[in-house]
């Protein structure tokens, strides 16, 4: 008795504490994704109700069973919406849980429900509706921070500040014009959504295991009730495919990476150095050591949100490059990748939707950097070609030359006189102060999507009008 004790307390401990039973706890445990996938609940009973539907217009089931299976699906959507419904372990997965029970509340008619299909279509079914809707999400999300930023833009279209190259003073620029790089940014990411709900757009239920089914189903009308365009084409590639999930990813690590870009400059523009926006206490803290800090931790954690979704990005993809047709058990991994990627995208663009509308922009502070570093060299240059008919290179050489020269004065070249400027080159006269100043510098960049305010104006236009 002593020695079977023993071996029973070597046996538990080489599986370990948590897996007192052995290999059975952790096949269990490794199996299991009921605490995920239960997220699939609604999409799981939706695509439930309508291959039920289908089975009994296609006279596979009788109708006195669909209505069954279409009331009892309906109960258990209620308790699980109404936090009644207890998910079990044992039962490894959404589908399962649900089947289960339906059967206690229908009995044998519950059993019928998975006439002409398998858990590989009906995943990919419910995984591929869940995706679709959170795209339709995010397309409206954007939308909502494209329309901020258009606001901004139009309330600073003539607000001059630095533009940057190398995030050295480069031109001026107004603020509305560098909100409008957003916009058009944020913009693609809205097309990108809406190209891969097209890309998506296709059901999946119907391909069963991989081979299709010899039941004379009707996969264009489960297709119609789902709000899909048309049933997928191929089998073994529905069963296969995750590109949908894939693509989700991507589109979210190059929204994330905007919105990354974005958050970075918001955390550059309020240091007390640039003091360009102040952010409300709303999207700020304090720090516990230092009474006088005001902490842009808002856009901190959006900035790090993007290396969490990029994560998920190359960790779906990673599982999927190596998998055989048609499916297999590592697919089971892809859920929670998406669902948090999802969860940290929806976050982010909130918050920065919320950040944008809340600062405080420093109009003056903006101003005033907009002419340091020599920004209205280009001007003179320009000028130098156009009226005095300098070759571009010619009038490069003769602005760096005055630049040097007022670095040295320590003046902008707007102070530099006349004759300064003249003994540089002969054919400079006054009328080259009229585009030193960095209101004209920005006045005079009407190339169709310039900064100048004219143009901003029109781009706003345009936004306003397909947003």
């Amino acid at each position: 008795m002593a020695e079977s004790n023993t071996d029973t307390k070597s046996s538990n401990q080489m599986w370990g504490g948590r897996f007192a039973s052995g290999p059975d706890a952790i096949m269990e445990e490794i199996n299991a994704s009921i605490g995920f996938d239960k997220k699939l609940f609604a999409q799981d009973i939706r695509g439930s109700i309508a291959h039920a539907t289908m089975l009994a217009h296609q006279g596979i089931i009788s109708a006195e069973d669909k209505d069954k299976i279409v009331h009892g699906l309906n109960t258990i959507l209620s308790e699980i919406e109404g936090g009644n419904f207890e998910f079990s372990r044992r039962l490894e997965d959404i589908h399962m849980n649900i089947e289960a029970r339906l059967a206690t509340l229908i009995g044998p008619a519950a059993g019928r429900l998975h006439t002409a299909r398998s858990r590989n279509d009906q995943v990919a079914l419910d995984f591929r509706l869940w995706v679709k809707e959170e795209l339709q999400k995010t397309e409206q999300m954007l939308t909502g921070l494209i329309a901020a930023f258009l606001d901004r833009a139009e309330e600073h279209a003539e607000s001059v500040m630095p533009g940057f190259t190398h995030l050295q003073t480069a031109q001026p620029v107004t603020f509305g014009h560098h909100c409008m790089a957003y916009v058009e940014m944020f913009g693609r990411d809205r097309s990108r959504v809406r190209h891969a709900i097209e890309h998506l757009d296709e059901s999946p239920i119907g391909a069963a295991a991989l081979a299709g089914t010899g039941y004379p189903i009707d996969r264009h009308m489960t297709a119609k009730a789902l709000g899909f365009r048309e049933p997928t084409r191929n089998s073994i590639d529905t069963v296969s495919d995750r590109d949908f999930a894939i693509e989700f990813l991507a589109i979210a690590a190059i929204t994330g990476m905007h919105l990354s870009r974005l958050a970075e400059e918001i955390v550059i523009w309020s240091t007390p150095q640039f003091g360009f926006i102040r952010l409300s206490d709303a999207f700020s803290t304090g720090s516990s050591i230092m009474p006088q800090k005001k902490n842009p931790d808002a856009a901190e954690l959006v900035r790090a949100k993007t290396g969490r979704i990029n994560g998920s990005l190359i960790a779906l993809l990673t599982i999927m490059k190596g998998l055989p047709l048609a499916y297999s058990k590592d697919m089971q991994e892809d859920k929670e990748q998406v669902f948090d990627a999802a969860e940290s995208l929806e976050l982010a663009i909130a918050a920065m939707t919320g950040m944008v509308r809340d600062m405080t922009v420093n109009t003056a502070r903006m101003k005033a950097a907009a002419g340091s570093g020599f920004s209205t060299a280009t001007d003179l240059a320009d000028w130098l070609v156009r009226e005095a008919g300098l070759p571009f290179r010619d009038a490069h050489h003769v602005t760096g030359r005055a630049v040097a020269l007022a670095e040295s004065k320590g003046c902008d070249l707007a102070e530099l006189p006349l004759a300064d400027l003249q003994a540089i080159h002969s054919a400079i006269t006054d009328k080259v102060y009229d585009v030193l100043t960095v209101e004209a510098s920005v006045a005079s960049r009407k190339s169709f999507g310039g900064t100048a305010p004219s143009e901003v104006c029109k781009q706003i236009a345009f936004w306003r009008a397909r947003n």
